[in-house]
């Protein structure tokens, strides 16, 4: 398969080593999609058209009409909410998803960045939803069309975000835990994620750590001890899934992609999420004035939880 892709990370087929760089909304490079190893493509994104592929993993493209409600959205948390932490989204959440898309408009606003989306809930998902918001928001398209691209970089300075960096690796090189791996600070676009086990954990050893983290606080000691050492950068510190923590710029939360859906286009505005509580990175959106928060504890219960609001 060869696609026409909407990332700056396609590969130029005439010479497999040299990746695309190109840093605009669209690259029309063409580039071979490979098969992620946990989902398998239904269709592929042509400049935010939807080009068919053979495949068995069934999609939430809606059939081709608008939803009945328009003016009503939900949007979505990834880990915890439509997925196991960092795992592909299950066959009976999509065809939840399906059935809902037929009734609203749906949208999808993960901490993470856009690969990491889409390994989670497959590459169709600028088609699948409405609106797909990575990184907060920061991030943005709808209907498949890039629509924003915000960067923590220009906002900060690279020496600012080097000292942020030079610091926590070194509280983390003396942090005592029994198990360390790789990728301890992850630079994304709108943010830097942070993890003290580091993020080339097995599974087993992300759930070995949350447990341990909910027992002596790792994650929260140490983002109290960045939040005094950069109190003057105005930041906010953010817990998600289950061994790491986003740092953003004040107002870069999950609260940003609500720019992207003004007053006069939707009535009603719900958020689905797992971490609701104060210092999760769903709180600042799930208490919104503009939102009517919802919270959950895995994908089964979101699947309850919509069929009993919208699909009765």
């Amino acid at each position: 398969m060869i696609h026409e892709w909407m990332c700056g990370e396609c590969t130029d087929l005439t010479n497999n080593d040299v990746p695309c760089m190109l840093a605009r909304p669209f690259c029309t490079i063409p580039f071979v999609l490979p098969i992620l190893s946990s989902c398998t493509p239904t269709s592929a994104i042509v400049l935010g058209r939807s080009v068919a592929t053979t495949t068995s993993t069934p999609s939430i493209l809606r059939d081709g009409m608008a939803p009945a409600n328009p003016r009503i959205i939900a949007l979505f948390d990834v880990d915890g909410t439509l997925t196991p932490a960092r795992k592909v989204i299950e066959p009976a959440t999509i065809a939840c998803l399906k059935k809902l898309r037929e009734k609203i408009t749906i949208g999808v606003v993960g901490g993470s960045d856009f690969r990491k989306q889409m390994e989670q809930l497959g590459p169709t998902v600028l088609t699948d939803f409405d609106y797909s918001f990575s990184e907060n928001g920061l991030v943005a398209y709808h209907e498949g069309i890039q629509i924003g691209h915000t960067s923590m970089n220009a906002h900060l300075g690279e020496e600012n975000i080097k000292a942020i960096v030079n610091w926590t690796l070194r509280y983390l090189s003396d942090l005592d835990i029994p198990i360390k791996r790789g990728t301890f600070i992850e630079y994304r676009t709108g943010m830097l994620n942070i993890s003290p086990i580091g993020r080339n954990c097995s599974q087993e050893e992300r759930d070995a750590f949350e447990v341990m983290d909910l027992q002596k606080g790792i994650r929260k000691t140490l983002l109290e001890k960045m939040r005094e050492k950069f109190a003057h950068l105005d930041l906010t510190y953010s817990i998600g899934g289950q061994i790491s923590f986003d740092v953003f710029p004040k107002g870069w939360d999950k609260t940003y992609c609500l720019k992207y859906l003004p007053e006069n286009s939707f009535d009603e505005i719900h958020f689905f999420g797992d971490k609701t509580f104060e210092g999760g990175n769903d709180f600042e959106i799930y208490t919104h004035p503009r939102v009517m928060g919802h919270s959950v504890k895995n994908p089964e219960e979101t699947v309850k939880q919509l069929e009993e609001l919208f699909l009765k």
